[in-house]
C-alpha cells in the first residue's frame, strides 16, 4: 500500500515510515521539511495521490491553548479535504490516552477536537490513544521545574516506548478501519512523580521531585487514574528501566 504518514521526520513518524518500508510498502514521511504544511494546505494533494492510506501523527509547534486549538482543527480539516478528493480509504490518528477525561487542558481539547473532527468526517477512520511516552520524562521534568525541584502530581501513569508506538500504529494502518478507538500502553504503572524521578535518578540529573497533587499537567490537575487506558488496551513490552539502561548509554547527557 501507499501510506502517507503526516508528521513522517517526527519521533514516531520517522520509526513508523521505517516499520511501514520494512513490511513492504510505500511510506511517504510528509512534514514541512518536504513542503507539506497542513496548516494551510500547501503541499497535501499533491502528496496524497494515489495514496490508500493516511496516518497523521503530527504535533502541533505551540501548546498554546489557542495556537494548539487553531493547529489541529486547520490542520485535521484540510488533511479530511485532500483525502476525500484523492480517494484515500483509511484515516489513521495518533491521540492520547485520557483526552475526553483532561478538558482543563487547552491541549486535551484541541485533541478531542481534532477526534470529532475524523468521526464526522465520511472517511473510514481508525484512532490509536496511546499513553504517555518513556521519552517524555525529560520535557516533563523540563516544565514542572523551579529551581532545583521538579513539582509532580502522584497521578497513576502507564508510559509506554516510543517505538512501540510506532509498532502499533504501524499494524493499525495496514488493517481495516477500525471506525472507532484502541488504546495502547506500557506494561507498568508508575505515580508521574516517581516516573520522572527514575528517569532523573538514571541521568544522574540532580533536581529532586516532589509530589504536589496540586501540580498542573498541560494545564489540567490531575486525580488518580484520568491518564491510565482501560482495562481492554493493549500492553506493550519494554520496561522503563529496560528503555533507560539504552537511553543512558545513547542519548543526550544532561
Amino acid at each position: 500500500m501507499r501510506i502517507v504518514v503526516i508528521g513522517g521526520t517526527g519521533l514516531i513518524g520517522s520509526k513508523l515510515v521505517t516499520k511501514l518500508r520494512e513490511l513492504g510498502h510505500d511510506a511517504i514521511a510528509a512534514s514541512p521539511n518536504s513542503g507539506v504544511d497542513t496548516r494551510t494546505g500547501e503541499g497535501l494533494d499533491d502528496v496524497l495521490v494515489g495514496a490508500d492510506v493516511v496516518v497523521d501523527v503530527s504535533n502541533s509547534p505551540s501548546f498554546e491553548d489557542a495556537a494548539v486549538l487553531d493547529f489541529f482543527t486547520r490542520a485535521t480539516t484540510n488533511i479530511l479535504a485532500a483525502e476525500s478528493t484523492a480517494g484515500v480509504r483509511h484515516h489513521v490518528a495518533l491521540s492520547v490516552v485520557g483526552t475526553e477525561r483532561l478538558t482543563d487542558s487547552g491541549y486535551m481539547r484541541a485533541k478531542v477536537k481534532q477526534e470529532e473532527l475524523i468521526k464526522e468526517s465520511k472517511i473510514p477512520y481508525s484512532v490509536v490513544h496511546a499513553t504517555q511516552f518513556f521519552e517524555f520524562f525529560k520535557s516533563i521534568a523540563h516544565g514542572a521545574t523551579s529551581g532545583d525541584q521538579v513539582r509532580l502530581s502522584s497521578a497513576s501513569i502507564q508510559p509506554i516506548a516510543a517505538d512501540e508506538v510506532a509498532s502499533a500504529v504501524a499494524r493499525v494502518s495496514v488493517g481495516a478501519p477500525l471506525n472507532g478507538t484502541v488504546e495502547i500502553g506500557g506494561p507498568e504503572v508508575f505515580t508521574l512523580a516517581d516516573f520522572v524521578a527514575r528517569g532523573l535518578e538514571a541521568h544522574h540529573d540532580p533536581r529532586t521531585v516532589v509530589v504536589d497533587d496540586d501540580a498542573l499537567y498541560f494545564g489540567a490537575r490531575l486525580a488518580d487514574r484520568e491518564l491510565l487506558p482501560s482495562a481492554d488496551a493493549q500492553h506493550a513490552e519494554t520496561t522503563f528501566e529496560a528503555w533507560l539502561a539504552v537511553d543512558v548509554v545513547s542519548g543526550p547527557k544532561p
